[in-house]
C-alpha cells in the first residue's frame, strides 16, 4: 500500500516537472521568434509611438486699457529645466560634473550638492535620455544665467539643456477690472474678455516633434516644427483711472453698508464707450472681491424697482401726447391705497401732486394709479411700449453671458389683475443693470438708443486689424415732446426730489433712485436691493452711470441715500478730470525737434526692426546684449545703440523704459512693481544695482513723452449742506484702516494716479 502511494507521488512530479520543461520551451522559442524573425516590426511600432508631434503653444496677446498703453493682461515667459545626458561627450561630462551640480544645489536650494551629482552620474549612466533637473519655473534672466553654466554652455545638442517655455498671464494693475478681464481654463471655459476674444488673444499654436522618455518628453528638433503664431492684442475702452475711482467708490460704500454685492457702470453717453465697469461681492465680513459680474450677467439681473418707472411714464406719455407734467393725480392722504387689488404704498402722504413731483417723489401710488388707469383695458399695449423701447432683448452686448431680460407679457400664463400696476412700478420683470443703463443713456442721447461696447479694437502690434462702433438700436426711442418731459423729470428727481442728497453747484445730474424689495422663497422679503441710474452733466450730457448695492444692512434701504453717493464720487472725479484735461497747458520750454523717433531704451532686436522699418540710420550692438540704450545724433538722423547693463540677481536700472519692458525685467526678478502715470520710466524706488529680493516692492514714477506735464491742482467742491444732512458721511465710519483708504481717496483725486497702488491702499489684502 505505501509502495502505491510513493509510486504515485513520483509519477506525478515527473509529469509536472515535464510540463514545466515544455513550457520554459516554448517561453524560450517565443523569445526567440520575437527577436529575430518579428523584431524589425515591434522596434518599428515601438518607434512609432515613442515620437510623436505635440502642440507648442503660441504666446497670448495682451489686453490694453484706452488709452493704448497701460496693459491689463499680458503673458510673461518662464521655463522648466531638463536634461538630456545621452548628448553629453563623456570627458566633457567626467570633467564639468561636479562645477555643474555645485551650481544647480546653490541656485535651486532643494537638494546638496552631493544628491545633484549623484542624479547627474545615475542619468548619465543609465542612458536617461530626459531628466527634470527641478519642477521649479525659473524666468528669462534665469535662463540667460543657467545657459552660461559648464556642460549647460554647450547647447542643447551638445550640452544637452532643455528649456521648456511656459507663458504666465500676469495682470499689472493686480484685481483692477478682474472679472472684466476674466480668464480662460484648461477646458477653454471662462468668463470676461479672455473668453469672449480668446480665438484673437489665443493666437495660433504651432507643433514639433517631441519624443517619450521616462519622465517626461524631449523636443527634438528635425526642421519639420511649425513655429506658433502669437495672438492679437485688444484695445479695450476702460479708462484706468476712472475704473480706479469706480471700484474704490463702490468697495467703501459696500463696506459702510455690509451689503451683500454692487456694481458700477460709467458710459460715454455719445459712443457708447464703457469708461469703467466695477463688480464686488462679499466674501467675508469686510472683504470684497470680484467674484461675478453683476453688472452684465444672471445673478445681475433682478427686478430693477423704481429706476423703471421712467419706462412706465414714457408709455404713459407716447400713448397720450396731451398729458403735461403739471397734471396731477390723487395719491391719497394715507400713504396706502388698493390699486387693482393689490395695495400700494409710499414712503409718506402725498395728496394730490403733479406728475412731475411722482416722479421726484417716487410714488408708488401715482405711477401705479397713472398707469393702471390708463392702460387697463389694453394692458398689451402697455407692454409693446416696453418692447418698442427694446427692453425685452438683449443688447448683443460683445461680452458673452449677457442676460436676458424679463418683460411679462398679458398673454403669459403668470398674468395677473395685479401685473399691470405691479410692473409699473418695477417688479414682475427683470433686467440687469447695463440693460437700464443704456436705456437711460438712450434718453440722455436726445433719444437715439446705441449698443454699449468694451472693446474698440483688435490689433497686431500698431496694425488696427478690426474696430468696433457703438451700433444704433433705435434711432429715436420716443417722441421729441416725451424725451423732454422725461429729462425734466430726472433732473428734477435730483433738484428736489428723492436724490437731492447729491445735487451740486458745480455741475448738474439727471437721474432716478431706485428701491427694491428681494424676492426669495416664493414672497418679498424686508431685504433690498438700491439703485441709481442717470448721466452728467444734465443740460450737455457726457456720462452716464449706474450703481446698484444690493441688500444693505446698517438701516440705510434707499437709493437715495446708499446708490446715489457712490453716483455722486464718480461723477465728481470724472468731471474734475475732465476739466483738468480741458484747461491750457502751461507755458513749457519748447521741445527740439529731431528726424529721429524719441527712443531711450528697449531690446535691441525689437528697436533695430523699428528703425529698420522708419530708414532710420543705427549701429548694433556686438555680443548677446539683449537690452540697450539709444544716443540720438539729431544732425545725421542717425542712432547710436549702447549696451545696457542687465546683472543676475541685481535690480536693473529701468529708467526710459516702457512699463511693459520694465514689468518684464522687475518681475522675473521676484519684485513686486507699482507704477504711477503714463509713459516711459522716469524715477524708480530702489537703486539700480542693488540685491533684488523677491517680494520686494519697487515704485516707478512715469513720464509722458517729450517730458513731465505742469501739475494741475484742482479745486475741491463746496459741500451741499442739504447733502450733508441726508447722506451720511464715509468719514463717520471709518474702515479698519482709515488712514490707507484717506490716502487712496488724495491719490485718486488727482488727474493722474496710481491705480494699482491705489487699489491696494484702499482695500484689505485678502
Amino acid at each position: 500500500m505505501k509502495g502505491n502511494v510513493k509510486k504515485s507521488i513520483v509519477t506525478r512530479i515527473r509529469l509536472a516537472f515535464l510540463g514545466v520543461c515544455l513550457f520554459s520551451i516554448a517561453i524560450v522559442w517565443k523569445v526567440t521568434q520575437v527577436q529575430f524573425n518579428e523584431g524589425a516590426r515591434w522596434r518599428a511600432l515601438e518607434q512609432e509611438r515613442r515620437v510623436v508631434y505635440q502642440p507648442v503653444f503660441a504666446t497670448r496677446g495682451n489686453i490694453f486699457a484706452s488709452d493704448g498703453r497701460s496693459i491689463m493682461a499680458t503673458s510673461l515667459p518662464f521655463y522648466r529645466v531638463a536634461w538630456d545626458p545621452s548628448v553629453v561627450n563623456d570627458a566633457l561630462f567626467s570633467q564639468k560634473k561636479d562645477s555643474l551640480a555645485l551650481l544647480l544645489s546653490r541656485f535651486f536650494g532643494d537638494r546638496s550638492t552631493q544628491e545633484y551629482l549623484r542624479r547627474l552620474k545615475n542619468a548619465k549612466s543609465g542612458k536617461v535620455r530626459y531628466l527634470r533637473l527641478n519642477s521649479r519655473q525659473i524666468n528669462f534672466q534665469e535662463k540667460k544665467e543657467l545657459a552660461q553654466w559648464p556642460i549647460f554652455r554647450a547647447g542643447k545638442n551638445k550640452g544637452g539643456v532643455i528649456f521648456e517655455k511656459v507663458d504666465k498671464r500676469f495682470r499689472p494693475f493686480g484685481g483692477l477690472a478682474q472679472r472684466t478681464i476674466g480668464f480662460v481654463n484648461e477646458d477653454k471655459n471662462g468668463a470676461g474678455l479672455e473668453f469672449t476674444f480668446n480665438r484673437h488673444l489665443a493666437g495660433k499654436d504651432g507643433e514639433a516633434l517631441f519624443e517619450r522618455v521616462p519622465g517626461g518628453n524631449k523636443p527634438i528638433y528635425d526642421g519639420t516644427e511649425v513655429k506658433p503664431q502669437p495672438g492679437f492684442d485688444i484695445k479695450t475702452t476702460l479708462d484706468i483711472n476712472l475704473q480706479d475711482v469706480a471700484e474704490n467708490a463702490l468697495y467703501k460704500s459696500l463696506v459702510d453698508n455690509d451689503a451683500q454685492y454692487g456694481c458700477v457702470i460709467l458710459m460715454e453717453v455719445k459712443t457708447g464707450e464703457i469708461r469703467a465697469v466695477a463688480n464686488l461681492g462679499k466674501v467675508a465680513d469686510g472683504v470684497y472681491r470680484e467674484d461675478y459680474n453683476y453688472a452684465i450677467a444672471d445673478q445681475g439681473r433682478t427686478e430693477p424697482g423704481s429706476t423703471f418707472k421712467l419706462a412706465s411714464m414714457m408709455a404713459l406719455f407716447e400713448d397720450n401726447p396731451k398729458l403735461e407734467l403739471t397734471d396731477t393725480v390723487n395719491t391719497g392722504n394715507t400713504g396706502m391705497m388698493k390699486i387693482a387689488g393689490a395695495v400700494k404704498t409710499d414712503t409718506h402722504p402725498n395728496g394730490r401732486i403733479p406728475i412731475q413731483k411722482v416722479i421726484e417723489q417716487s410714488s408708488n401710488i401715482g405711477v401705479a394709479k397713472l398707469i393702471n388707469d390708463h392702460f387697463s383695458a389694453k394692458p398689451e399695449k402697455y407692454t409693446d411700449y416696453l418692447k418698442t423701447f427694446g427692453l425685452d432683448k438683449p443688447l448683443g452686448f460683445q461680452m458673452a453671458g449677457e442676460a436676458r431680460p424679463y418683460i411679462k407679457d398679458p398673454r403669459d400664463r403668470s398674468w395677473s389683475r395685479t401685473s399691470l400696476s405691479t410692473m409699473s412700478i418695477g417688479y414682475e420683470l427683470k433686467l440687469a443693470p447695463l440693460q437700464t443703463l443704456a436705456f437711460y443713456n438712450a434718453i440722455a442721447n436726445d433719444g437715439v438708443k446705441i449698443e454699449p461696447i468694451i472693446v474698440r479694437e483688435i490689433r497686431q502690434a500698431d496694425k488696427v486689424l478690426e474696430s468696433y462702433e457703438a451700433r444704433v438700436l433705435n434711432p429715436k426711442i420716443c417722441s421729441e415732446s416725451t424725451l423732454l418731459k422725461m429729462q425734466s423729470m430726472l433732473k428734477g428727481v435730483v433738484l428736489n426730489g428723492s436724490a437731492r442728497g447729491i445735487r451740486t453747484d458745480g455741475y448738474s445730474i439727471a437721474g432716478k433712485t431706485g428701491t427694491a424689495w428681494k424676492f426669495k422663497n416664493g414672497h418679498y422679503t424686508r431685504m433690498y436691493s438700491t439703485s441709481f441710474c442717470g448721466y452728467f452733466p444734465a443740460d450737455e450730457p457726457k456720462y452716464s452711470c449706474i450703481v446698484v448695492i444690493d441688500s444693505p444692512r446698517r438701516g440705510r434701504i434707499y437709493g437715495g441715500t446708499v446708490a446715489a453717493p457712490v453716483f455722486r464720487e464718480v461723477a465728481d472725479k470724472a468731471m474734475a478730470r475732465d476739466a483738468a484735461s480741458l484747461r491750457p497747458l502751461l507755458a513749457r520750454a519748447p521741445v527740439a525737434k529731431s528726424r529721429v523717433p524719441f527712443v531711450q531704451a528697449g531690446m535691441q532686436d525689437e528697436l533695430s526692426l523699428v528703425f529698420t522699418q522708419l530708414g532710420v540710420s543705427h549701429n548694433g550692438v556686438t555680443g548677446t546684449d539683449d537690452w540697450v540704450r539709444t544716443k540720438a545724433d539729431a544732425e545725421s538722423a542717425s542712432l547710436a545703440l549702447k549696451p545696457m547693463a542687465v546683472r543676475p540677481g541685481r535690480v536693473p536700472n529701468v529708467q526710459g523704459l516702457t512699463l511693459r519692458d520694465a514689468l518684464f525685467l522687475l518681475e522675473n526678478r521676484g519684485l513686486r512693481v507699482r507704477s504711477y502715470g503714463t509713459g516711459r520710466v522716469k524715477t524708480q524706488s530702489v537703486t539700480a544695482g542693488t540685491t533684488a529680493r523677491r517680494g520686494t516692492t519697487i515704485v516707478l514714477q512715469m513720464e509722458p513723452i517729450g517730458g513731465t506735464p505742469a501739475p494741475v491742482v484742482l479745486p475741491t467742491p463746496e459741500p451741499d449742506p442739504a447733502a450733508e444732512a441726508r447722506t451720511p458721511r464715509t468719514a463717520a465710519r471709518p474702515s479698519p484702516d482709515t488712514k490707507r483708504a484717506a490716502a487712496a481717496k488724495k491719490t485718486a483725486a488727482g488727474p493722474k494716479k496710481a491705480t494699482a497702488a491705489v487699489k491696494s491702499a484702499a482695500r484689505p489684502k485678502v
